[in-house]
């Protein structure tokens, strides 16, 4: 089995793309830093010590360091691999996400969702590689830790076998972990690559309600904390919940509550 040397940049994180014709053989090997492949076309096969996974677009696999894994093409296959040393993140990137989620190599196949997510972060550190403005290599370890952050929370996340069902869990999840941004149906829709009415009916027949009803109940949820518990201004609670002016935030808190967020901050934040 042979060894494989990495040369990283100074910040210690490389993406960089790999290209295998039909029938390609990577011989057995290993490296001594950490390796993400993401696969951004074509069918193939990876083995990570003597075990076999398919290979398939928006699959990626985790590779710790000094993993014995081969790679065979079945057909064209296209791979982004990102290489970084785990010594190059923080402390508590290294203790809390490292040695929890990525100690052992790992083989993923992520939905449609988590996988536009890891699309977005991995055209981010292309773009900063290709840049490289004076600060572009804390850019890039930002970026690697939300990559990071996606695919252990996917890892945590509850599985479920009905499909509608695992859908309909994919799109709460989603609207809770990015309700601060400006969501609309057709965003979701175009993530599952299913139609809006589709997505609506699926939700609702799991929640009661449609993925925008249930994004303006989120936002206001959190509005509601941030008034009770905060002194922040109103002003503020509304773009950090996602709305972009306040009379539209006025509008569904006052919907949603019956009451103005003036009011409910008078009425439940604590009196010292």
């Amino acid at each position: 089995m042979a060894f494989q040397h990495i040369e990283l940049p100074s910040c210690g994180i490389s993406l960089y793309e790999s290209k295998h014709k039909e029938k390609d053989r990577v011989r057995e090997h290993h490296h001594a830093v950490h390796q993400i492949l993401y696969a951004i076309e074509g069918r193939g096969r990876i083995t990570i010590d003597r075990s076999s996974y398919e290979v398939a677009q928006d699959n990626a696999v985790v590779i710790a360091p000094y993993t014995r894994h081969s790679v065979i093409s079945d057909s064209r296959l296209t791979l982004l691999v990102l290489a970084f040393d785990e010594k190059s993140l923080d402390s508590f990137v290294q203790r809390d996400i490292m040695n929890k989620f990525f100690k052992k190599s790992r083989y993923f196949t992520l939905n449609p969702m988590v996988s536009g997510e890891l699309r977005q972060f991995l055209r981010k550190i292309l773009f900063e590689q290709s840049q490289r403005f004076p600060l572009g290599s804390y850019a890039i370890k930002i970026h690697l830790l939300h990559f990071l952050l996606v695919l252990a929370r996917f890892q945590e996340a509850p599985q479920h076998t009905d499909t509608n069902t695992l859908r309909a869990e994919r799109i709460k999840h989603y609207i809770e972990t990015l309700y601060y941004e400006p969501l609309t149906a057709k965003d979701i829709s175009s993530r599952l690559g299913i139609s809006t009415r589709y997505v609506n009916n699926i939700f609702k027949e799991q929640y009661h309600m449609t993925p925008m009803q249930y994004l303006a109940e989120v936002r206001i949820q959190t509005a509601k904390k941030l008034l009770a518990e905060t002194d922040k201004d109103i002003a503020t609670i509304c773009f950090e919940v996602g709305y972009e002016n306040l009379s539209t935030f006025y509008r569904v808190f006052k919907k949603t509550v019956n009451m103005s967020p003036n009011r409910y901050r008078q009425l439940y934040q604590p009196v010292d």
